[in-house]
């Protein structure tokens, strides 16, 4: 199934090609669309995750995160259908 991910970067709209084969979720592929390294972040995450309880406190982190990093709006387009 084809993706794309729509999303925002400091207020720019863009759209990307997302395969699963290449990344993880859309927040790794809008990262590296717009060159940034995730290397801190990813290690971060990875603590969060391992002390919280639920899924949920691991997405809120991510969503925080990405908004301090400039992206906003951000979701997935499948089959070319918004």
């Amino acid at each position: 199934m084809a993706h794309k991910v729509r999303y925002k970067f400091n207020g720019v709209a863009k759209e990307i090609s997302f395969s699963y084969s290449r990344y993880q979720n859309m927040h790794e592929a809008v990262a590296d669309a717009e060159g940034l390294d995730l290397t801190q972040f990813l290690q971060t995450e990875q603590q969060v995750a391992s002390i919280s309880k639920d899924k949920a406190t691991v997405r809120n982190f991510r969503d925080a995160e990405f908004i301090k990093m400039g992206f906003t709006e951000l979701y997935f387009l499948k089959n070319g259908q918004e």
